[in-house]
């Protein structure tokens, strides 16, 4: 493992293969390498930059579903979870981070993707689980592949709903179109801005993603501020069979585990990620309050009607409105290429060893094909408050909570150990447990 992720050849001697590099894991050399001064990157991103693009890919169409959320837990006690699996979210981010910067010194590689992080923290653990470390990757990178081209499908999906309920107001009922016909205009405009393939030049567009998104979430925030019914009208706690919805909606809304590794490996200076305040924990301050304060009172003002984006909820009939809905469309339209991103990263580095001979073109058609795919599964599964739960339950509960907790444990499987009477496996079995919850 070591060989190979710093470009080792491993010669082969007696049907037996023996490194160049001594990989045994304690090395008095070790604590003399920074991974972080042997990063080579052509544009690598500033603290503010990490901080948009973090920002941008945690304030996604899910911040909107929060309200649906909240419908399914009851106004209180959506709350408390709510800022619960915030808390934990991040707790795990730190712990994969941090994961992440020791197995890189450990294995003296400069940086390490949330998949080699998995294969390393294997390699590192109790002997009888090293044997798994391969399949431990791939799981990862499956996971990642659906997981952040669901969110891409729940985009598309998302942006289609709002453009419709703007145009249906201004044309005759006898010339509306299905939502599929929206969907699938919006193919060529996402083909476009998907072949840009720089995450430094992306920037730009997550800058103006977040300001629109602060302004069509500032109007929102206005109409839900008038006439605030009383908190008696919608329930407090809701039936035990509605709170899977809830965790689902909330842990897609609050994960952002995708875009985690491919910021921090591409930041000019790594250890303001996870410091104090530091850009992990700063970004993710205001990304539960926000979500909090959404589905807590878009929940109160329109109670059991609430729907799958709060900006459907807004009047149909006023400017106002219908700026929203427009605003926060092309804000989620630019989000989309960050979110594709990373899975088109992780597909093109298994695959860009068969095309030697063209592979610019290779990967544009790569990128061409996986936007049309998004788009017609966006088009066969046309239920945006489904299609929220169904991704955040079966992909961001398993990368953004169970994983970093095993990858934790196997990292500082021996130093420091699993601590006095075997706390640090106590205590991530407790939270596994509060997240099956």
């Amino acid at each position: 493992y070591k060989c190979d992720k710093n470009e080792v050849t491993v010669p082969s001697a007696n049907g037996s293969t023996v490194p160049l590099v001594d990989s045994a894991r304690r090395d008095e050399e070790l604590g003399d390498y920074d991974p972080f001064a042997h990063r080579k990157l052509e544009h690598p991103t500033s603290d503010l930059d990490t901080l948009i693009h973090l920002l941008k890919g945690s304030l996604g169409s899910g911040i909107l579903a929060m309200p649906l959320a909240f419908a399914n837990a009851g106004l209180f006690f959506g709350l408390f979870c709510t800022f619960a699996i915030g808390v934990i979210c991040t707790y795990c981010v730190h712990a994969l981070v941090r994961s992440a910067h020791e197995l890189c010194r450990r294995n003296r590689v400069p940086a390490l993707g949330y998949a080699e992080v998995a294969e390393a923290s294997f390699l590192a653990g109790p002997r009888g689980f090293r044997p798994w470390a391969k399949f431990a990757k791939a799981v990862i990178n499956l996971f990642l592949v659906i997981d952040l081209l669901g969110c891409c499908c729940v985009y598309v999906l998302f942006v289609a709903e709002n453009v419709k309920q703007v145009v249906d107001n201004y044309t005759d009922k006898d010339t509306h179109q299905n939502i599929e016909i929206y969907m699938a205009s919006l193919l060529p405009l996402l083909i476009l801005i998907n072949l840009i393939r720089n995450l430094k030049y992306l920037s730009p567009l997550s800058m103006i993603a977040n300001v629109l998104v602060a302004t069509g979430m500032g109007i929102t925030f206005y109409y839900l501020m008038v006439d605030i019914p009383s908190v008696s009208s919608v329930n407090q706690i809701v039936s035990i069979t509605k709170l899977p919805k809830f965790f689902g909606t909330a842990i897609f809304a609050l994960e952002g585990i995708g875009v985690v590794m491919p910021l921090e490996n591409n930041m000019k200076t790594p250890t303001h990620f996870i410091g104090c305040p530091g850009v992990l924990n700063t970004g993710m301050f205001f990304v539960v309050i926000l979500y909090a304060t959404t589905g807590f009172f878009g929940y109160l003002k329109y109670g059991d009607a609430t729907q799958g984006s709060i900006t459907l909820n807004l009047p149909q009939d006023e400017i106002l409105g219908q700026s929203v809905k427009l605003m926060i469309a092309v804000a989620i339209f630019f989000t989309f290429a960050l979110q594709f991103y990373v899975p088109m990263e992780i597909i093109w580095k298994s695959l860009k060893s068969v095309f030697v001979k063209r592979p610019n073109l290779a990967e544009y058609s790569i990128r061409i094909f996986l936007v049309t795919l998004t788009v017609v599964c966006a088009i066969i599964v046309p239920n945006l408050g489904a299609f929220i739960s169904l991704v955040g339950a079966l992909c961001l509960s398993m990368l953004g909570l169970i994983f970093p907790a095993i990858i934790d444990t196997f990292t500082f499987y021996e130093e420091p150990g699993f601590g006095w009477l075997c706390w640090r496996v106590l205590q991530q079995e407790h939270m596994l447990v509060f997240k099956k919850l």
